[in-house]
């Protein structure tokens, strides 16, 4: 098992035992898994672009009966503070919709690195700060209207700068991130609470309200997003979206490919990652 001790001055963000709950609960209720499988679509997608063929699979997740059907000879993982992966014993480490929930996400690269046998490679896939970005607002406004006052209740979660220096914090080289963006129509904005339950994403946070949100701010909060996330295709219906970030970088080895000395690129960093976003409809 990979024992590599978490970074520095990571601080608690999340409420595990809350988080396994609610991911329990999801599967005894029915996976909402919609957003699992895109996710793992979008991972083929990229590992089909790599001239490669990977034989010593893991896949770090909570939902291993979802993520089995796209890596069915993958060993699976609970993606906890320590993730159970032998050390350099594997090609490829596939981090699947987790990573966003870790209290110290550079750890668990590192120690995905550590698996990793040389030029093997990692690849991440989490929700963007873009994410239900009309919900936060909605939430906001509707606490502040009817409690006069704001609370934790939705998982704050970085940019794709942020989590691409991931990459090369963890000792990995050769690091790209790139995102997709993906609207979801819902008939109002208690419908898409009940998908984000369903996924095992409520709130989670250490710091969260330990008493149930008021009814009042939830219905100000769903006639806000009537308002303002109405559903142009479809009326009557609000539409929101997710952010899904991808991280892909490759364990150092002698002789692979060095990154280009500074100032020698031909477009801007700016200009990179913007020519890889590929939003969706």
């Amino acid at each position: 098992m990979n024992t590599a001790p978490a970074t520095p001055h990571a601080s608690r963000l999340t409420d595990r035992k809350a988080l396994s709950r609610q991911r329990d609960r999801a599967r005894r209720q029915g996976t909402v898994d919609y957003l699992q499988r895109l996710a793992a679509v979008e991972v083929q997608d990229r590992l089909a672009e790599v001239n490669r063929r990977f034989t010593r699979v893991a896949v770090i997740t909570a939902f291993p009966e979802i993520w089995r059907e796209y890596f069915p000879d993958a060993r699976f993982v609970a993606d906890e503070t320590v993730l159970d992966l032998p050390q350099q014993s594997l090609d490829l480490v596939v981090h699947a919709m987790g990573l966003h929930w870790s209290d110290d996400p550079v750890g668990q690269i590192i120690q995905s690195r550590l698996a990793l046998v040389p030029d093997g490679l990692f690849i991440a896939v989490l929700p963007g700060g873009r994410s239900l970005a009309g919900l936060r607002a909605a939430l906001t406004r509707a606490e502040a209207e009817v409690s006069g006052g704001l609370s934790p209740r939705l998982l704050p979660m970085a940019d794709i700068r942020d989590l691409g220096a991931l990459i090369n914090r963890a000792g990995l080289a050769l690091g790209v991130a790139d995102q997709l963006e993906q609207r979801v129509s819902w008939r109002d904005a208690f419908h898409m609470m009940r998908d984000l339950r369903g996924m095992g994403e409520a709130n989670a946070m250490q710091n969260r309200l330990r008493v149930p949100t008021r009814r009042a701010v939830l219905t100000r909060a769903a006639e806000i997003m009537a308002e303002t996330c109405a559903d142009p295709d479809n009326p009557g219906r609000i539409r929101d979206g997710f952010e899904l970030i991808f991280l892909t970088g490759w364990a150092p080895a002698e002789g692979q490919q060095k990154p280009l000395r500074p100032g020698s690129a031909r477009m801007s960093l700016a200009e990179a990652l913007n020519s890889q976003e590929k939003p969706r409809p």
